[in-house]
């Protein structure tokens, strides 16, 4: 596993570095190697090259190109890096949202809430290897990584499944409901049913508007007049739950 350090900061970047050998020395069973960037622009251009770490952490306030402006970079490409945040304001908390950032963390940053950022970053990497969703297609039986599902759409009774890469997977007629197929995703906790015909990812919502969802790819998901007070409760729930 590789970890990406972006801070313009020479003093901030040596205090992580301390930090994160620290914490392989506490977890010797996380074996990654790390990665030193004082300058955004060299990340940028790596990461714009198709290489990309597993896991970043950057600072959001640097000159020229911030934290935010490589975050974007990664979800444009539809990485799936986890990306901590850390900054000395919290002014850009909803922007580091934008960007599905797993963790926002204050300078100085503490210890603790460094290593259960890694912690879960760790964790969250793991699951991209995990569940996965089968879907009969007219090409056969298809595996699609819970992680790369963005939304699905039942329409006249097939599946419209949309992942995170714009690719859209169609299914064969369902012979079962629309809850029956989707009750799986339904026990994950970033998987939210709004609307009889809607199941999206929490994780690639960009905002939430009245009576529907804005994806990350921009289509926007209505919401059921019964689902809609549930809805934006647990989308709140899911968002808290990210900056804890």
């Amino acid at each position: 596993m590789k970890i990406a350090i972006c801070d313009d900061s020479i003093r901030d970047m040596a205090a992580i570095e301390i930090l994160l050998g620290k914490y392989k020395g506490q977890c010797p069973q996380a074996d990654f190697e790390v990665e030193k960037f004082t300058d955004p622009t060299l990340l940028l251009n790596q990461i714009q090259g198709k290489n990309i770490a597993d896991i970043y952490i950057l600072d959001i306030i640097m000159s020229g190109t911030s934290g935010i402006d490589i975050g974007n970079q990664l979800k444009s490409l539809g990485s799936s890096a986890a990306i901590i945040y850390t900054t000395s304001s919290d002014d850009f908390a909803l922007d580091a949202y934008g960007v599905h950032a797993i963790r926002y963390l204050l300078k100085p940053v503490q210890e603790d809430k460094l290593f259960e950022a890694l912690d879960y970053a760790r964790s969250f990497q793991e699951a991209k290897k995990g569940p996965m969703y089968l879907v009969k297609t007219k090409s056969g039986l298809t595996s699609i990584p819970y992680s790369k599902i963005e939304y699905i759409e039942n329409s006249s009774r097939m599946l419209n499944i949309h992942l995170t890469n714009k690719e859209v997977v169609t299914s064969i007629f369902i012979r079962k409901s629309f809850d029956e197929e989707i009750s799986d995703l339904c026990k994950e906790s970033n998987f939210l049913q709004v609307h009889k015909s809607f199941l999206i990812n929490l994780n690639y919502v960009k905002k939430l508007d009245g009576s529907s969802f804005t994806m990350d790819n921009g289509d926007e998901i209505p919401i059921s007049k019964k689902n809609t007070a549930n809805a934006k409760r647990q989308y709140l729930l899911f968002i808290s739950e990210q900056y804890k």
